[in-house]
């Protein structure tokens, strides 16, 4: 049995390479539920199954793993921007504050299915908006929950971590490499 990656997402990818995981990459390209369509921690789980089931229904010898990320601040759920001004509009609400990252996790194999999730919260430093327009000027935010990259010019725009940072990043890898020990790869 293999691993599959049903995602298309470097910071994922540097993640699992950097435990020493084999695995495959093989992004879903299922239409994801839209932010608001449920409250965050569900709506990250049932991306995150969506993502898994499109790809094992072609790899059921395999174990795939589906994740998703959103950002949530005021009960608001953040997915990726569109554009450089939704971008924009999302910094604005995340600066000085503390806000939510939540990721939610699918392992699909014959045998069994485990559905998890982290959540981390997140404090922004204040932002003007030249703060904005040079973070912008220096990190790609279009394929960001939340229009940011922790691993990206973080430590610009973010003040304080309080829980897994690799969570941020779009996968809380220690649960993941937790959770994998239960199949047999």
């Amino acid at each position: 049995m293999n691993l599959i990656l049903a995602s298309g997402s470097p910071r994922r990818s540097e993640l699992l390479a950097r435990e020493g995981i084999s695995f495959t990459v093989k992004p879903s390209p299922v239409d994801e539920l839209a932010p608001g369509a449920m409250e965050p921690i569900s709506l990250a789980r049932e991306n995150a199954l969506l993502k898994a089931r499109d790809i094992f229904r072609s790899h059921c010898d395999d174990l795939v793993l589906g994740s998703d990320t959103v950002v949530v601040v005021d009960e608001r759920t953040l997915g990726k921007p569109k554009d450089l001004d939704e971008g924009r509009e999302m910094l604005r609400a995340l600066a000085g504050r503390w806000h939510e990252v939540v990721t939610g996790v699918a392992l699909l194999s014959g045998e069994r299915e485990e559905i998890f999730h982290e959540t981390t919260r997140v404090r922004f430093k204040d932002l003007s908006e030249e703060d904005i327009t040079d973070y912008h000027a220096r990190v790609e935010v279009l394929d960001k929950a939340g229009g940011y990259a922790i691993q990206d010019g973080g430590e610009r725009i973010i003040a304080e971590v309080d829980g897994c940072a690799d969570n941020v990043m779009g996968l809380p890898v220690g649960r993941v490499v937790s959770e994998l020990q239960k199949f047999p790869l």
